[in-house]
């Protein structure tokens, strides 16, 4: 304990009696000493903590560790309530309350205790500090606060919330004004003018946000706006000063500027190029004296006049080679565009149309300006494009689109080549499945010469479409739009490049093209057949039939031969003849898709050729009675050969027919589709055929191998069917072998592979008729027997009645051969 002070009083006497019971009673109870602040000693083994602070045990503890912390009477847990709009705010040991911003106690005191001393109110900022808002801000209070209201055209600003600034209505995203002023701001408002060139309507007023403006017509003012060589053009808010047609701007001048002064314009001469000596083309270089819109109309049909006059007696032109007057032709063509074009705008008018006597026309249309898309059209052709791709990058001057068609040009460009792309050649190549060797071209329609103010017109930003008229072309022949391309070692070609051809109607064909030239519409004929194949099929054929008629006249006139066999020999080479004719006269495919004759000519030769190989087929069931059965006279019927032998192919016919009529006609020639499989109802049955008398003729030989080897075979029996069996196998071997070859024909671009099926194909009659006729000792003697009586030789006449004497006496000691 702290020693008091000695003060000499009254009460020092006293104050020495307490201190010394306190000491005697703290010897009695024996406090404790270890007591830690804040805290008062209890006995000997507990402490108190003073009030404010609590221990973790509690008020009283007995532990030494313990110590005594402060009280947060303003915590959570706290039933501590200061009132509203009051917080309370926790010291050491204690506690007070205080009012929060915007709030003061009504004594004007700055704390207090307890909820029922709280008498806290709003104070009033804006009567405290009536400068707080700045910029003609104004002061609004608040419940324990205030903010500034910034009057119309200002607003708070964002770094300081008592402070108004302007706002910038014309920038702000919104534009008060209407479109056709201008918005102009100030220190808090705006205004709604009316730009230079522009003045308030009617009514309106210049400067209130509700103005509205027109554009002034500075052309219709009646000031001297423009020069008097120029024509005043009205744009929005200005104006522009074009030169007058068939006048050009002065030197250090620009057209269509305010300020533009325009001079005449000399008319372009045009020279044909070196080496055209025609008395008219001195026409060509004789312009008017000046640009007047009448002599220009004049002149231009004197041009088109004096081109047709060239081009239809060309002296010079049809003595120069190939390739210089191809050359010539496109420099012709050039000079002749850069000339139009140039005498185009020095023209009156919108629009322009001549025809010449000789068919040429040239039409113009010549327009300031313009939007979407334009037309052009004549008699011989139509064009469609964008207003953007005729005019170009062009700012001055009238915009014109021409085009000149003669027929007369094709003199100039006669006997000229076609190159074909490579896409177009594989296309070909696809669609034809053989190689395209080249292709001839035939004008069908008047050469065009398009040309534009634009004269970048290689590669155009949209394509332009083209209706050319043009005269009935030919049959099977491709209709293609194609252009003149100059070209150094050729001097130029036709070619297709960027081009397409949309479709052909009523003697007319629309394309579509990614640039400009002068166009026609060409009659292409592909060289897809090789002319060696040609000529050998039609004069393999020529021959096959010549010979199939002498056997079909053999086996109907010679006597001596007359049997079953013959009758089957005599069907089979009439089924190949009708076929042969049928396959040389309508094989042609008339026009784009197959029509009603191309099929019938499919479905005629499907059912001959079909029937040739029906006939052959009887022939391995005639061999397989006469030799394996050995059975004379077992043979069918006539009636039942020609039941079997023209009934089972009518039958696969009418069956094929039914279920895919449309497969007959193919997309080149009159005959069965190959591409949806309907080749294999003619295939089909001939692999049938040619396998099953395959299997008879192994047979056969095999009976006859048996026969030889007996011990007392009848020779001149075996010897003679041996003979009809080998006969029989050569037919096969060459009838249908030539079509079992022809299935391994999958690649038609070999050369080797086509020429020996052809060949092979074409001669089939040959081979029947030496086989049958020539090699027939018979037959040989009744040919010679009829030439004795052509010629009236007694020799012959002799030789001929003794050998059929003889015949005639053989046969009768022999009768079993006959039948053989």
């Amino acid at each position: 304990m702290d020693t008091p002070q000695y003060t000499p009083s009254l009460s020092t006497p006293v104050l020495g009696v307490l201190l010394i019971l306190l000491e005697a009673g703290s010897q009695k109870t024996n406090c404790a000493r270890w007591c830690p602040p804040k805290s008062t000693c209890i006995n000997a083994t507990a402490c108190r903590c003073s009030p404010g602070y609590i221990s973790s045990s509690g008020e009283i503890f007995t532990s030494v560790l313990e110590s005594c912390d402060d009280i947060n009477e303003c915590g959570p847990s706290s039933t501590v309530s200061c009132g509203k709009f009051a917080d309370c705010q926790n010291t050491e040991g204690s506690y007070y309350c205080t009012c929060i911003p915007g709030y003061e106690l009504a004594s004007g005191a700055r704390t207090f205790r307890n909820e029922s001393e709280n008498t806290c109110q709003d104070v009033d900022e804006c009567q405290l500090k009536p400068r707080v808002c700045k910029s003609r801000g104004v002061c609004i209070n608040t419940q324990g606060s205030y903010t500034c209201k910034c009057p119309p055209g200002l607003e708070l600003n964002p770094g300081d919330p008592n402070l108004c600034t302007d706002v910038n209505e014309c920038t702000s995203g919104q534009n008060p004004c209407h479109t056709s002023t201008h918005c102009l701001n100030n220190i808090g408002g705006y205004e709604c003018r009316c730009r230079p060139g522009w003045k308030p309507v009617p009514g309106s007023p210049n400067g209130p946000n509700n103005t509205v403006c027109e554009d002034v017509d500075e052309c219709s003012s009646g000031q001297p706006t423009c020069h008097s060589s120029t024509v005043c053009i009205n744009t929005v808010g200005s104006y522009k000063c074009r030169c007058l047609r068939g006048w050009e701007p002065k030197p250090r001048f620009q057209d269509k500027q305010p300020n533009t002064i325009c001079e005449e314009m000399s008319l372009p001469t045009w020279t044909p190029p070196p080496g055209i000596k025609s008395e008219v083309s001195g026409s060509f270089e004789k312009p008017p004296r000046d640009s007047d819109p009448p002599a220009v109309t004049h002149h231009s049909q004197d041009l088109v006049k004096s081109m047709d006059e060239l081009l239809k007696e060309p002296r010079d032109l049809e003595a120069l080679p190939l390739t210089e007057r191809h050359h010539m032709a496109t420099q012709f063509l050039l000079g002749l565009e850069t000339v139009l074009r140039t005498l185009a705008e020095a023209m009156p008018g919108d629009s322009f149309t001549y025809l010449s006597p000789s068919d040429t026309e040239l039409s113009l249309m010549i327009q300031e300006h313009g939007e979407g898309n334009i037309t052009i059209g004549q008699s011989h052709a139509r064009m469609l494009l964008s207003w953007d791709v005729a005019t170009g990058a062009r700012d001055s001057g009238p915009t014109v689109v021409g085009i000149l068609s003669s027929r007369n040009m094709e003199k100039l460009l006669a006997n000229a080549s076609m190159e074909l792309e490579p896409e177009k050649k594989a296309e070909l190549q696809k669609i034809y499945q053989r190689p395209v060797h080249g292709a001839r071209v035939l004008l069908l329609s008047p050469v065009n010469l398009v040309f534009l103010s634009n004269t970048n017109t290689e590669k155009l930003d949209s394509p332009v479409t083209f209706a050319f008229s043009h005269s009935k072309p030919e049959s099977r022949q491709e209709l293609i739009c194609a252009f003149w391309k100059s070209n150094s070692t050729k001097g130029g070609y036709w070619a297709t490049t960027g081009c397409q051809t949309l479709g052909t109607r009523n003697y007319s064909t629309t394309c579509r093209c990614n640039h400009l030239s002068s166009f026609a519409i060409l009659m292409a004929h592909y060289d897809i057949e090789d002319w060696k194949l040609t000529l050998i099929t039609k004069v393999g054929l020529s021959l096959s039939l010549v010979c199939l008629l002498l056997c079909i006249l053999t086996f109907l006139l010679v006597r001596p031969i007359q049997g079953s066999r013959t009758t089957v020999h005599l069907h089979l080479c009439i089924c190949l003849f009708v076929g042969s004719a049928i396959f040389l006269a309508g094989i042609e495919k008339e026009g784009e898709k197959p029509g009603l004759r191309c099929r019938l000519v499919a479905g005629l030769l499907h059912y001959f050729f079909l029937a040739a190989f029906c006939w052959m087929s009887l022939e391995g069931v005639e061999l397989y009675f006469l030799v394996v059965r050995v059975f004379q006279g077992q043979g069918l019927s006539k009636w039942k050969l020609c039941l079997i032998g023209y009934g089972v192919p009518l039958l696969v016919v009418a069956i094929s027919a039914a279920i895919k009529s449309e497969g007959y006609g193919h997309n080149l020639y009159c005959w069965l589709d190959r591409e949806s499989g309907f080749l294999w109802s003619f295939l089909g049955p001939v692999i049938l055929v040619v396998l099953c008398n395959a299997v008879v003729f192994v047979t056969t030989v095999w009976k006859l191998t048996q026969k030889f080897s007996e011990i007392n075979p009848d020779m001149k029996k075996l010897k003679k069917a041996r003979v009809l069996t080998i006969t029989a196998v050569a037919q096969l071997l060459v009838l249908g072998g030539t079509w079992v070859f022809g299935l391994f024909l999958f690649d038609p671009q070999s050369q080797l592979l086509s020429y020996t099926f052809t060949i092979l194909n074409c001669l089939q009659g040959l081979f029947l008729f030496v086989l049958h006729c020539l090699l027939n000792k018979k037959v040989r003697e009744e040919y010679r027997r009829w030439a004795g009586r052509v010629t009236g030789s007694k020799y012959s006449e002799f030789t001929t009645s003794t050998s059929g004497t003889s015949h005639n006496l053989m046969q009768a000691h022999r009768p079993s051969e006959s039948g053989m």
